[in-house]
């Protein structure tokens, strides 16, 4: 069923994005998220809602852009069981380990799954900004500029990743998505 789920998704214009990269708006909802309740996904093949199964396989693009919606629609434990089913190896996955954590106040958790997806690729501006961003919510506001510096140094200077941490210093809001 998830498999099914996972090709609707790989459909879905502007949902899927490469890694390191980051869209600067909203993904665009689906079904999942304007039809089903927390734990449910929509199954394609059915035109229903159906459980959300961490075990199933995903191609991780559409895993990835499954995240990314659940968790810009505060869906954080349902984000993590697709997180769960994917290689744990994968930078974008521990970033995205990181901003669900996060996001559910587990701070340790988060910092952990940042500093392995930057072992993993210290380039990862995604993870950087939002390990800023983490930082700036712990007002560890040097820390959080020291990341920026190393986005704008691996050539990440004007991207949403340099953007939104820098906004989050100076105004000290930091980002859902």
């Amino acid at each position: 069923m998830l498999r099914t789920f996972a090709l609707s998704l790989a459909l879905t214009p502007g949902l899927v994005f490469a890694a390191g990269t980051a869209d600067p708006e909203p993904p665009t909802p689906t079904e999942t998220t304007t039809l089903c309740e927390e734990g449910y996904v929509f199954d394609e093949e059915t035109q229903a809602c159906t459980v959300l199964q961490q075990d199933s396989f995903l191609d991780d693009d559409s895993a990835y852009g499954a995240v990314r919606e659940l968790a810009y629609a505060g869906r954080y434990a349902d984000a993590q069981l697709l997180l769960a089913a994917l290689d744990q190896g994968d930078d974008r996955v521990q970033t995205y380990w990181g901003f669900t954590q996060r996001k559910l106040g587990n701070m340790d958790a988060a910092m952990a799954a940042y500093s392995k997806a930057l072992e993993t690729n210290p380039d990862n501006i995604l993870a950087r900004s939002y390990m800023g961003q983490a930082f700036v919510t712990q007002g560890a506001v040097d820390l959080a500029y020291a990341q920026l510096q190393e986005i704008n140094a691996r050539g990440g200077a004007d991207t949403w990743a340099a953007n939104s941490l820098e906004n989050a210093i100076r105004t000290g809001v930091t980002y859902n998505y």
